[in-house]
């Protein structure tokens, strides 16, 4: 039996780097572990186990059911919500 220990919610890492910041997207993803004792972080697009088990139902139900959320501006963009941005050459 598949087991679900775990839903994150898709949001942007920030990751410092020598001249500023970069943000990367992470979408939903659930941990779960597989009949195999493997725990595996599935995505929508990527849901499948290293044993080769196809864990596309699992997912869909977990995270695509809930529909699409109402993210707020500050999680979509949140380099207009950066301090000491004077100079970075960002408009918005």
């Amino acid at each position: 039996m598949v087991r679900v220990i775990e839903r994150i919610g898709e949001r942007y890492e920030v990751q410092e780097v020598e001249f500023g910041r970069v943000y990367k997207w992470c979408p939903e993803c659930v941990v779960i572990e597989c009949d195999c004792g493997e725990m595996t972080i599935l995505t929508p697009s990527m849901a499948m186990c290293r044993c080769g088990a196809d864990h596309t139902a699992l997912v869909r139900e977990e995270l695509l059911s809930r529909g699409i959320r109402s993210l707020g501006d500050k999680v979509l963009h949140p380099w207009r919500y950066a301090k000491n941005r004077e100079g970075a050459g960002l408009p918005f």
